[in-house]
Formats: C-alpha cells, sequence, structure tokens
C-alpha cells in the first residue's frame, strides 16, 4: 500500500548554519530542482504517520524545498524500510520509522532468512518522541483493571484477540513481552499499521491492541477506549492518570519511538544541513502543538545522541526477538 501526500516549502528565513560555515565549494546544491521522498513504512493514522506529516511541513519551510510524504505499509514497517535502504545516498530520500527498524532484522535472521535491511544501511539524522506504548481495551469491555484483564485471558485461552502492525512490530512485540511477563495468553491479529489495528478494536473485531499514545488518546478522551496501563517508566503527558505496567506488577519496558534516517553514504554537508533543519523542526510551535494534541510530546536526541540509543535499542530488542522466538 503506499499513499502520497505532497508538502511544498512554505517562505522561511534560509537556514541558518548551525553546525558553522563550510567552504562554498563544499555544498552540494541539494535540495535544489527535485522533490525530496520521505517514507512512511505504515498506513496513514498510525504513529510514524502522525509524526512524519507535522515534521515533514517543518522540514519543506527550513530546507526552501517540496517533501512528499510516502505511505509503504506493509510486513510491520518492512516493505518500506527496505525500499529506503535501497534508495540512493544523495538526500532525495528520507525516513521515518518507528523502533520497528531495530526489530525486524533480528526477525528475519530468527528465521533463517537474510535480512531484508540492515541497521548499518541507514544514518539516524534526529529521534523526535519516545512514546511508551499503552494497552487499551473497549470503554464496554468488562476489564477496568490490567490484573482483570490478565484473570480473565488466564480463564478463557485462546479467547481474546490483539491486534498489531504485524509480526514482530511495535505492537506485537510489547504485547508478547506483557504475556510472557504475566503469563496469560492471547491470539495475535497481525493488521498493516496501527491505524488499521485500532480500528478493529474500535469495530469489535479484536479485544485489545498496544499502541503509541498518539493513535489512541483521543478515542480514550471521547469515552470509546479504556487504557489499562503502559509500558513507560514516567506518567504519561497526555494520559497521566494511566499507570505503568510496572506499578501494577509486571516490569516490562518498551518504546514505541519516531526517528528520521537517510541511506548509508549521504554526503556529509547534507546530514549537517538535515540535522540543523531537524532540530529547527523539533523546536518549531506546530510541530510541537500537532504532535502534543496527539498525545506525543516531542523527545528530541540529535544524530550523535540518538545514535547511542539506537545502538541500546537495538540490543534491547534483539534479545526480545530472541525470547519470543518463531511467529508464523
Amino acid at each position: 500500500m503506499q499513499r502520497r501526500h505532497l508538502i511544498t516549502a512554505a517562505a522561511a528565513t534560509t537556514l541558518a548554519a548551525t553546525f558553522g560555515a563550510r567552504p562554498a565549494a563544499a555544498q552540494s546544491a541539494w535540495p535544489e530542482g527535485r522533490n525530496i521522498t520521505m517514507i512512511v513504512p505504515f498506513p496513514p493514522g498510525g504513529v510514524a504517520d502522525t509524526v512524519a506529516r507535522p515534521v515533514a511541513e517543518a522540514l519543506a519551510r527550513e530546507l526552501k524545498a517540496t517533501i512528499v510524504v510516502e505511505n509503504r505499509a506493509g510486513a510491520g514497517g518492512g516493505l518500506g524500510i527496505a525500499a529506503a535502504s535501497r534508495a540512493a545516498p544523495d538526500g532525495y530520500t528520507l525516513l521515518m520509522s518507528l523502533s520497528s527498524i531495530s526489530i525486524l532484522p533480528e526477525a528475519d535472521l530468527l528465521f533463517g532468512r537474510k535480512p531484508a535491511f540492515t541497521l548499518n544501511q541507514f544514518r539516524p539524522i534526529a529521534r523526535f518522541t519516545a512514546d511508551p506504548t499503552v494497552l487499551v481495551v473497549r470503554a464496554e469491555a468488562p476489564w477496568k483493571t490490567l490484573a482483570e484483564f490478565v484473570a480473565d485471558s488466564k480463564k478463557k485461552p485462546g479467547g481474546y484477540n490483539y491486534g498489531s502492525s504485524g509480526n514482530y512490530g511495535t505492537m506485537h512485540v510489547p504485547m508478547e513481552m506483557l504475556k510472557a511477563s504475566a503469563g496469560f495468553p492471547a491470539n495475535h491479529v497481525p493488521f498493516t499499521g496501527a491505524g488499521p489495528a485500532v480500528l478493529a478494536l474500535l469495530g469489535g473485531q479484536i479485544d485489545a491492541v498496544a499502541s503509541g499514545p498518539s493513535t489512541v488518546a483521543q478515542h480514550i478522551r471521547a469515552g470509546k477506549l479504556r487504557a489499562l496501563g503502559h509500558w513507560g517508566d514516567k506518567p504519561l503527558q497526555s494520559l497521566p492518570e494511566v499507570p505503568s505496567l510496572t506499578q501494577l506488577g509486571q516490569p516490562v519496558r518498551f518504546a514505541q519511538w519516531a526517528g528520521l534516517f537517510v541511506p548509508a553514504g549521504t554526503p556529509e554537508d547534507i546530514i549537517l544541513r538535515l540535522r540543523a533543519a531537524s532540530r529547527r523542526a523539533a523546536a518549531d510551535p506546530a510541530v510541537v502543538a500537532t504532535i502534543g494534541k496527539a498525545g506525543s510530546p516531542i523527545e528530541y536526541l540529535d544524530a550523535p545522541e540518538f545514535q547511542a540509543y539506537w545502538d541500546a535499542d537495538a540490543r534491547a530488542m534483539a534479545e526480545a526477538v530472541k525470547r519470543i522466538g518463531k511467529v508464523e
């Protein structure tokens, strides 16, 4: 599934040389004369898409460019991420990925498959959000607490289903971590992204999802969904009344972060300009307000700090995938 959305550059001040002056001869003409494509490896309405669109608008203003947001959904994010990994490293293809990028190569190895992409095929530019997933059920469901949900699931093995964005995606892995910790069964139903999974929950096709706040907070506020707990280590800004799983006796943590990447080999001057533009985008009042209204605070990290964070996340997710084992 592909969906393209054109974001044209608005009038803006010239991008400041945040990382120091460079000789004019050393700088490319980028991005003059060509559109930039930002690949979002999930359908519209999910966490990555919610972050990507306001960020793309801000980057377009900063770079005085035209940015095309392209949704390439499938395989828990794997199809779009793999497409970005094969793109020319010329600054005209960006990737807004979730933490699925840390997980999917390890899942391929688990099955003896050649990974669709490898982490060293990308350079991180900036992290924009880092949301703990939230366990939600319909408001009319009988479970008021996590303990009730777990107890009922144990009484009815195979009786309840949860949805995700795909096998080993950022909605599947945290639920499997919780299932292992609390020792309850639940059937996994994969969808193409968080948006379709949440719609299936609202429609009564499944019983629960673990998703980022930005895809469920509005439904919680509207009285359509109920949150039972979250995978974070501090109160959620958008849902401060929701307890953490650790507080509820299940010490499992998972962050569904969203970050910007480019293919490895992208020229350094372009990377520096993208870092500068991303830093400004993360502080742009429109970006902060739009993403915050959806339920996600900005948790910005520049490239060096994001690289360290990503390295640690990839190690943790590799261990989580090994514990989950093979899921067909």
